[in-house]
């Protein structure tokens, strides 16, 4: 089969197409022809090389983490699935690999893909939908009357993230630039501030919960904004010792996130908030849940451009130059 291939670590490096075996299918695995698959901000950070300690893959590798096909055939104890059913999925890390035109995932990963989105749409939804329930849902604990304020608001994570919060019944805060007020007002978002003219920090006060995923300086200025007793729950750094002990990583690298954390948690614990790194993982329970509310119209992609599967370099460094609004689309067909 064909895919696109990583050879070796590096920012600016292009991935091979080239002819790879057809993987091999495991009892509990579900073999899938990819039609479509996303480009995520994680695949860059993979081909940077950036993550190696917590993500040690073994190159050459092929990249990609969502995608939204046909079964083709099970494994021997699958009892879910059968050929023929439309899924998607977010493939576990370690499993990683939809850029290429068959994958094997794990049966608990997996769902039947929404029925009123197109294999496109669909493919534009798990990761960034799977982030968005964990960090307002499992970590945020966010309920009705409650205010999140929700960093980037016009990227693939904060426009699903939006609109789940408002599903959940919250008042929504987020940022973006001028471009994209509108776009975001019509997701749903409450309060919006133009980061390119106004500094959040001086417009809002007393949130419940902040979903964090840009630098330093916006993570301090954001356990600021939390009432006494507020969460910030980041999905960009710094990991915690909570996410080394999740990953089992060796004693050298939870010393390493211990120190590298150590600033963010005692400076929410001077604020009387907490801080918490989300490191989103794979389910196909929460994907059931996603597609039972974009088929009832409470949820809806947003995707920016799609590339076919022969331009996956193009979409990569479009990703990278981080204007995307909403998700990066590749088709596989």
């Amino acid at each position: 089969m064909k895919a696109f291939i990583l050879d070796r670590y590096g920012r600016q490096v292009a991935l091979r197409l080239g002819e790879i075996d057809d993987p091999m299918l495991g009892d509990d695995d579900v073999l899938v022809r990819v039609r479509a698959t996303s480009v995520n901000v994680l695949d860059s950070k993979i081909r940077s090389g950036g993550l190696k300690a917590v993500l040690p893959y073994r190159l050459p590798l092929v990249l990609g983490h969502d995608l939204a096909g046909v079964v083709v055939r099970v494994g021997a104890r699958v009892t879910t699935f059968k050929p023929g059913d439309e899924v998607y999925a977010r493939r576990a890390d370690l499993r990683i690999g939809t850029f290429a035109e068959l994958v094997a995932v794990r049966e608990q990963d997996l769902a039947l893909k929404p029925k009123t989105l197109t294999m496109v749409e669909a493919a534009a939804i798990p990761l960034v939908g799977l982030t968005a329930w964990q960090g307002l849902v499992e970590l945020g604990e966010l309920s009705e009357g409650q205010k999140v304020f929700i960093q980037a608001g016009s990227g693939g994570v904060g426009t699903l993230a939006i609109q789940l919060a408002k599903h959940l019944g919250a008042q929504v805060a987020t940022t973006t630039s001028s471009a994209n007020v509108e776009m975001v007002r019509a997701l749903g978002a409450d309060v919006v501030v133009d980061y390119k003219k106004d500094d959040f920090e001086a417009v809002l006060h007393d949130y419940d919960l902040v979903l964090h995923s840009q630098d330093r300086q916006a993570l301090d200025k954001s356990l600021r904004v939390l009432r006494a007793g507020g969460r910030l729950v980041s999905i960009s750094g710094p990991p915690d010792p909570a996410f080394a002990n999740e990953i089992g990583a060796p004693w050298f690298v939870k010393l390493f996130l211990r120190v590298v954390s150590a600033g963010a948690r005692r400076k929410a614990k001077s604020l009387d908030t907490s801080y918490s790194f989300l490191w989103m993982k794979p389910s196909g329970d929460q994907l059931r849940k996603l597609a039972t509310l974009i088929d009832a119209g409470k949820v809806r992609p947003v995707i920016d451009r799609v590339f076919p599967f022969q331009a996956v370099n193009e979409a990569l460094r479009y990703v990278d130059t981080g204007r995307a609004k909403g998700k990066v689309v590749i088709t596989v067909a």
